[in-house]
């Protein structure tokens, strides 16, 4: 799976939720590879976003993938509706379930790829286990919650190593980062080992979204 053309994954948590069959439209027009659904409960994260409806809704006005990053307590309980409601993508939290593993097989053996994201204060080691069998290792550069933070500085080193893992297990994982990707940090975060950018205000406020993809792809 892995390849050498960086994907760009705009984040709809920074879209205007009134104009979401636009926003969404505005985003594959200018060239995204797939659309980041942050789904939060208000129970792992203090924020609460939206559900299976929202990812359906969405599944039928866009042509690209969905990658659906699941912010919830045990999310082992839902990762079905989520499949069934058109998740191409689903990725879950490291810190969110005691049963990550079985999990992740769960989601892979519906023929979904499948994804282990870790917070900024998780270890990255922790996930060298899981690289077999992901699709996708989800890196949080800010504290999963909210849009528009700041990118944590220390989630490039953090990248590296899993970058490192990447090669020592000699996976085909695709690497993604999440949160306070801009035009000015991007070229490190790619250079660092990411292949999927994330990206949510940088993208939804830009007068010329096509210009800031096609940035990206070029890195």
């Amino acid at each position: 799976m892995k390849n050498n053309n960086v994907k760009v994954a705009p984040s709809i948590l920074s879209a205007d939720f009134g104009r979401m069959n636009e926003e969404i439209a505005r985003m594959e027009e200018s060239g995204a590879d797939v659309i980041h659904c942050d789904v939060m409960d208000g129970i792992f994260v203090p924020n609460i976003t939206f559900g299976f409806k929202m990812i359906a809704d969405i599944k039928k006005k866009t042509k690209l993938p969905l990658d659906v990053h699941l912010m919830i307590d045990r999310p082992e309980r839902y990762v079905e509706r989520f499949i069934d409601s058109g998740a191409d993508w689903l990725t879950i939290h490291y810190e969110a379930t005691n049963l990550l593993i079985p999990t992740l097989e769960k989601i892979k053996a519906a023929g979904v790829k499948c994804g282990a994201v870790i917070s900024p204060d998780t270890p990255t080691g922790v996930l060298k286990d899981c690289f077999d069998m992901c699709d996708v290792v989800l890196l949080m550069s800010v504290y999963p919650g909210f849009g528009g933070q700041k990118f944590i500085e220390k989630s490039l080193e953090r990248m590296r190593e899993l970058k490192s893992m990447r090669e020592e297990t000699k996976s085909s994982v695709l690497l993604e980062i999440d949160g306070g990707v801009t035009e000015r940090n991007a070229s490190e975060i790619v250079k660092a080992g990411a292949d999927v950018l994330v990206a949510g205000n940088t993208l939804f406020s830009a007068t010329d979204p096509a210009s800031v993809i096609k940035s990206f792809h070029n890195l």
